[in-house]
């Protein structure tokens, strides 16, 4: 269960949500919207050429949805720094789930701030993303 970030202590959890299963679509979408198109997450048999399964998702799609459940829990005016570090591939058909939790409360530039600590899995519970975002508490 999630805590309000203006009543979380350190250890809680303030972010989760999650979203549905990535598909061709979405991919498309993405690279349409981003430009990327690299064949890799767009077109099987290139992907396979490649010795992958089947093409995968954009690493920064799974970036902007971790970015979307932390501005859905704290508004965008609130955000200091948001980051992430690539850990694995997410596979097409992946069910995302994305959580924060609130790492560490401290003072910065006269502020009181918050670092939450950022994940994003698959619905086998396999890390794709991990990150933290600075927030003003």
């Amino acid at each position: 269960m999630t805590v309000p970030l203006d009543e979380a202590q350190v250890g809680d959890i303030v972010i989760e949500k999650a979203f549905p299963a990535i598909t061709r679509a979405k991919l498309a979408l993405y690279a349409g919207a981003s430009g990327d198109d690299n064949p890799i997450h767009l077109d099987s048999d290139f992907a396979k050429a490649a010795g992958f399964p089947d093409v995968f998702s954009h690493g920064m799609l799974v970036m902007g949805l971790l970015g979307q459940a932390l501005t859905d829990a704290v508004s965008p005016e609130r955000l200091r720094a948001f980051s992430t570090r690539f850990v694995a591939i997410t596979q097409l058909g992946a069910a995302i789930r994305c959580e924060g939790a609130l790492a560490e409360v401290f003072e910065a530039e006269g502020e009181r701030r918050g670092r939450i600590a950022l994940t994003a899995r698959d619905e086998a519970g396999d890390l794709k993303l991990a990150g933290e975002a600075i927030v003003a508490l």
